[in-house]
């Protein structure tokens, strides 16, 4: 369905016309920096460009009054000492004799992206804009922002289309005390923010942008608040807040649409947030909030200072939008002591109101100590304040060198035993025909009796020649048939070709009756999660059992709290999803399964099935998995195992700890 990229030149045109270090950051040259690093690397032409129109002021009152609209029209015939009065009379604000023209185009291009997404003229998009909105208020401009752009777009999703639950997903390195005061009594839209808090030492200086600011009246649990105690909050603990907080809500919730404020000041380089989350960080919480709300995902942008990491930033969100892999991580990934107690402040906090944290221990831990005080501001924080710890070290040159992965010719093939007419596939998926050679595919089956007939070896041949093709870059992700009965021994091989063949990290995720061969090298380059065993077992550091969970919601539990952040912590280079006999996963288990091991290794995913290649090549080429529905609760049995396999295994995948250690 595609890409929307919204836009117009006219929002460059409001510009500050007097001295103010606060408000110079905010510059045209943000779009047009982003704009211009969309169309070197060949995204924008890959999208549904869209040009920005103009929101009407009736549209403008879904969330400000008149009298605020009135007073923003009537800035077009100021004079330049008037604007700088009238600037004054608000927090981190300018006006220009555009900006009623830019804003309303702001907020125009979230409503024409919605519309486009909602429709189904596309699936997703972004809407490239300034000036932000997300601390825009019913009755007041405040942060650089005039109307808010992302609340105007939910209560128009609500309005018109009749949406009755929308994610709105902040990720800008500010609290967007906006959203919260619109929507802090409203059950229909769910807000999430992190943001750099630095216990109320930051701006907005707000006590309610603390974590216990959950909401009110009906819209208790329906905010949720993630500060950040410390600048230097890295890739390890954004992925972390989005597993082990974000997206067991998000299930919950169950969401018809997704927005985001996507602020890029939280990104690595930004004087603003003084974090060091990567720019290819963003394609991976892009590619997370896909498998929600059927991929319908807006994004809106907000915040973003430093030039070159927003618009590295931007590129990697849209080429993520666009069904590309996310490129691999860097760094280590281990979140930072103070990211691990805001996530369980966060927790804790949201405990009463969510069935999936209720059922996990979500005890609230103490805090590091604040400074701040219920009553008045807290006193400034001085330049580059606590540093997270895990981060202190990343290199700032990471921005020097992007990730830039170039895309395979193939991004998805299936390699059949026979041709299947039945088998309706995406136009760029392939159904590959060749194989290895037929002296090389006996070699490898003759260790394994299972592979010695006729059916079997030309599957293996297949898969051999489709796991080159992977290796060498050729092909991104791949299906291969396997026949029930050669299921294990084929996995074996492909195990193994994968390790003698270039991978140095394998990642195997088995379902069904699949056992790791005994005589597997334990030499850390394999790690194998069998979801499937009668009990759960960590029999070593790199072999995990546990048993497939019966319910969606213990399912869900056991790939966010178990299954990704190993994974996320491994890095590999390779994946292999294998289904063997017993799996017993239905086609939207198995689909969400492989949607979110896309985002490790570059996307580079080879599946093994005998069934249900058509579902799962869909969405290794990118396409948004089928939603589950409400997510029932795991039941008691899952979550023990959960539990154990997590207490077991945190010493040494610290992606699994959402509690920080506490120190006697």
């Amino acid at each position: 369905m595609g890409t929307a990229l919204v836009y117009h030149e006219d929002m460059t045109a409001t510009r500050l016309l007097w001295d103010d270090p606060e408000c110079e950051i905010e510059r045209p040259e943000r779009l047009t920096a982003a704009l211009d690093r969309l169309r070197q690397r060949g995204l924008e032409q890959r999208c549904l460009r869209l040009s920005a129109r103009e929101a009407s002021e009736e549209e403008l009152g879904l969330v400000h009054s008149p009298e605020y609209v009135s007073l923003v029209r009537e800035t077009q015939v100021l004079g330049k000492e008037e604007l700088q009065a009238l600037s004054g009379q608000f927090d981190a604000i300018y006006f220009h004799p555009s900006t009623f023209h830019c804003a309303r185009l702001a907020a125009g291009a979230g409503l024409q992206l919605v519309d486009a997404v909602l429709t189904g003229a596309v699936q997703n998009g972004l809407a490239l804009v300034r000036p932000p909105g997300h601390h825009g208020q019913r009755a007041a401009a405040n942060g650089f922002c005039v109307f808010n752009n992302v609340a105007i777009a939910a209560a128009h999703a609500k309005q018109k289309h009749g949406l009755h639950r929308i994610l709105v997903v902040d990720w800008d390195v500010h609290h967007g005390q906006g959203i919260q005061y619109l929507f802090e009594d409203d059950p229909s839209v769910l807000y999430f923010s992190w943001h750099r808090y630095e216990h109320g030492r930051f701006w907005p200086f707000l006590r309610e942008s603390d974590a216990d600011a959950v909401g009110r009246g009906q819209g208790l649990g329906f905010t949720v608040n993630l500060p950040w105690n410390q600048v230097g909050m890295g890739n390890a603990d954004y992925v972390a807040a989005f597993l082990h907080l974000l997206l067991p809500l998000a299930f919950e919730f169950d969401p018809e649409l997704v927005l985001v404020s996507a602020g890029f000041d939280s990104a690595i380089g930004d004087p603003e947030g003084q974090m060091q989350a990567t720019p290819e960080c963003f394609a991976h919480l892009t590619q997370l909030l896909q498998v929600l709300a059927g991929g319908r995902v807006c994004a809106v942008l907000e915040g973003g200072y430093h030039l070159e990491s927003l618009a590295e930033s931007v590129c990697m969100t849209v080429q993520t939008l666009l069904g590309d892999p996310a490129p691999p991580l860097s760094g280590p990934m281990a979140p930072c002591q103070s990211a691990l107690e805001s996530i369980q402040s966060a927790r804790a906090a949201q405990a009463p109101h969510w069935k999936s944290l209720q059922q996990q221990d979500v005890t609230a831990v103490p805090m590091s100590p604040s400074s701040h005080s219920p009553e008045g501001r807290p006193p400034p924080l001085l330049p580059g304040g606590p540093v997270c710890k895990a981060a202190a070290s990343a290199p700032s040159s990471l921005l020097d060198q992007p990730c830039l992965c170039p895309a395979p010719s193939v991004r998805t093939a299936v390699a059949l035993t026979t041709p299947d007419i039945t088998l309706v596939l995406p136009p760029d998926v392939i159904q590959q025909e060749a194989s290895a050679l037929r002296e090389e595919t006996e070699a490898w089956a003759r260790p394994h009796e299972s592979l010695a007939r006729e059916e079997a070896l030309t599957a293996l041949g297949k898969l051999l020649y489709l796991l080159d093709g992977m290796l060498d870059g050729q092909v991104n992700s791949g299906i291969a048939a396997t026949p029930a009965s050669a299921a294990a021994a084929t996995l074996d091989v492909a195990v193994r070709r994968g390790l003698s063949h270039g991978a140095q990290r394998l990642l195997c995720v088995a379902l069904g009756q699949l056992d790791r061969p005994p005589d597997l090298a334990h030499d850390g380059r394999s790690l194998w999660l069998n979801i499937r065993g009668k009990e759960a077992a960590a029999l070593s550091m790199f072999h995990v059992s546990t048993p497939l969970p019966v319910m969606t919601g213990g399912f869900l539990s056991c790939i966010l709290g178990l299954v990704l952040p190993l994974a996320y912590g491994f890095q590999p280079d390779l994946v292999l999803v294998a289904l063997g006999p017993g799996h017993g996963l239905q086609g939207p288990h198995a689909a969400l399964l492989a949607a979110m091991l896309r985002g490790l290794a570059g996307g580079r995913v080879l599946a093994l099935l005998e069934e249900l290649a058509g579902i799962l090549a869909r969405v290794l080429n990118g396409e948004a998995p089928p939603s589950l529905g409400p997510s029932s609760v795991a039941s008691p049995e899952d979550v023990q195992a959960l539990m154990y396999l997590r207490g077991q295994l945190e010493p040494q995948w610290k992606m699994l700890q959402c509690h920080p250690h506490l120190v006697a």
